[in-house]
């Protein structure tokens, strides 16, 4: 019995370290080629769990196609944010991104509470009560399909940064912005590229977060700070570190929740960022390649 309930919690703990991942890998990604702290973040993956919601009770689509749906819109809200936010900013303009940034992210927040108000959502679906017994263990398959999701977009991020020439083209804007505009790489295209993938990756999380808890307006905000806790710890604008750090934060969070109360777990990603920063200010994993 005790041997099960350590793996339940540390497959709970792999699903919100997965969630983390995606909101934290956007997260880095903005940063590392923009120079811009993106505080709106959180709000892109309440939308996206938002977005679910509709689109399932309203619309009527099916699981995997709310997914796709709004993934795609969340990228095209990217492109939107993009032009008419960030566009204009550069990397000297960090304390008027943070104000930008934060100012979007309240004005989501708040209206969100206005059309929808904080009562809680659930997502229905095919899968919410289907589960897998697996050596006496149940395994809820919405849990499962979160983490070949979230390991199938890792992959796809992973490929497209190290295989393809516009991920190339990220990781030199990343080193050297001047480097990069000598060879004749365009600055905006590739930072309007890294903004859809970075709030596409946060409606992903959302739409697959969705079905799994309950959805309401404020639920950005806490997912939003401990993902800065991550990125901070794995290095700034380190997106492998980020997901690494993710997970373990996950991993750990679940099981300080299933022994101790939860206020301890939820600040367990807190006082690891402090005891990162006064040990390796650079994060655990260091940024010396950013992308």
């Amino acid at each position: 019995m005790a041997d099960t309930y350590l793996l339940q919690l540390l497959l709970n703990g792999l699903v919100i370290g997965v969630i983390y991942a995606l909101i934290a890998m956007g997260l880095s990604l903005i940063f590392g080629l923009l120079g811009i702290v993106n505080f709106a973040h959180g709000e892109f993956y309440m939308l996206g769990a938002m977005l679910s919601f509709f689109a399932v009770t309203d619309l009527h689509l099916g699981y995997w196609t709310t997914i796709l749906a709004v993934t795609l819109v969340a990228g095209c809200v990217g492109v939107f944010f993009y032009h008419l936010f960030l566009s204009s900013l550069r990397a000297a303009d960090f304390e008027r991104s943070i104000l930008l940034t934060l100012g979007i992210s309240m004005v989501l927040q708040n209206g969100g509470i206005y059309l929808w108000t904080v009562t809680p959502r659930i997502v229905p679906t095919p899968y919410s009560y289907a589960a897998v017994t697996l050596g006496g263990m149940q395994l809820p398959v919405l849990r499962l399909f979160t983490l070949g999701i979230a390991t199938a977009a890792f992959l796809a991020l992973y490929l497209l940064l190290s295989h393809t020439l516009v991920g190339k083209a990220m990781r030199g804007l990343s080193q050297s912005s001047d480097a990069a505009a000598m060879v004749g790489i365009d600055h905006r295209s590739v930072a309007r590229l890294a903004v859809i993938i970075g709030i596409a990756l946060s409606g992903l999380a959302g739409a697959t977060l969705a079905p799994v808890y309950s959805v309401q307006p404020t639920m950005g905000s806490a997912f939003v700070f401990k993902a800065f806790a991550i990125v901070i710890i794995g290095g700034l604008g380190n997106i492998a570190g980020a997901a690494i750090t993710a997970i373990m934060l996950g991993i750990l969070e679940s099981l300080i929740g299933g022994f101790f109360p939860l206020t301890l777990a939820d600040s367990a990603g807190f006082i690891a960022m402090i005891v990162v920063l006064l040990f390796k200010p650079e994060g655990l994993f260091g940024r010396g390649v950013r992308v």
